[in-house]
């Protein structure tokens, strides 16, 4: 993934709504579903609707499909994974490893202590 493709898949999910529309597609799976039962579950007008789909379909995110009377979208994961690929591709610093979440450390009263500008004064 190139550069301006991830800013444009990050830039359409960067919306409340188009962001819960997607999250609904994924959960949904690759069959996806019509438009009026994505609008029905997220509370959505038709108008609005339309045109966060039409963002998600232009960044790349979304397919559709006429199925008789009714416009089925679809999540496309292979987008997210080229995303989250791109995003990690520096991870560690290209060593191979694992990026595992830094360990939080828990701080005792000794240590809270020792960082207090008054024990520094003493």
């Amino acid at each position: 993934m190139k550069t301006a493709d991830a800013i444009k898949v990050l830039s359409a999910l960067a919306q409340d709504s188009r962001l819960a529309i997607f999250r609904l597609l994924i959960e949904q799976g690759p069959d996806g579903l019509p438009v009026g039962v994505i609008g029905e579950r997220l509370g959505l007008p038709s108008a609005t609707l339309s045109f966060h789909l039409k963002e998600l379909l232009h960044a790349g995110l979304v397919t559709s499909r006429q199925s008789g009377r009714f416009i089925y979208y679809a999540p496309v994961i292979a987008s997210v994974n080229d995303l989250v690929g791109y995003l990690m591709d520096n991870c560690c610093a290209g060593s191979g490893g694992t990026c595992a979440p830094a360990k939080k450390t828990v701080a005792t009263k000794r240590t809270a202590a020792a960082r207090s500008p008054r024990a520094k004064a003493s």
